[in-house]
């Protein structure tokens, strides 16, 4: 008796691993997140994330500080160059990866005109979003917060 109750308890904890594996694997990015500044820890914008044939993109749905609504990139490189940041695409080509993470596209940061290839992670349930960007070896992280 005690070795079939043990084996149900295996077993039980072994469909557990997986499901919740599986739903790790299968959060997804999609959707609208408010961007939070890494130095500052403020919220900055909001951003939605779309997906179309597998293929994440994202664009800047909201600017938060009334100030700076009419923004522009000045440091922005071609086609991008002066343009409003409001509606701007700043992701761009992100695919999926293994164990629910996302990458190989890239970030822009139009408050300096840098592109990252970017990772994206998401993490607590689907309720924040770890957005890495690299230049060479040298990274940088935000954690944004799911809105819808």
């Amino acid at each position: 008796m005690k070795k079939l109750n043990k084996l149900s308890l295996l077993s039980t904890l072994a469909a557990a691993l997986f499901v919740s594996q599986s739903a790790l694997a299968n959060m997804s990015p999609v959707g609208l997140w408010k961007t939070i500044d890494e130095d500052t820890n403020e919220a900055k914008s909001y951003v939605r994330i779309t997906q179309n044939n597998n293929i994440l993109s994202g664009k800047v749905d909201s600017i938060l500080d009334p100030a700076k609504q009419d923004g522009i990139c000045k440091e922005c490189d071609g086609a991008l160059k002066d343009q409003p940041i409001l509606g701007m695409t700043i992701i761009t080509d992100v695919k999926p990866e293994d164990d629910g993470v996302w990458g190989d596209g890239e970030i822009l940061d139009p408050t300096n005109g840098k592109t990252y290839t970017v990772q994206l992670t998401p993490q607590n349930d689907g309720k924040t979003l770890e957005v890495r960007g690299y230049i060479g070896f040298f990274y940088r992280n935000q954690y944004w917060e799911r809105v819808e």
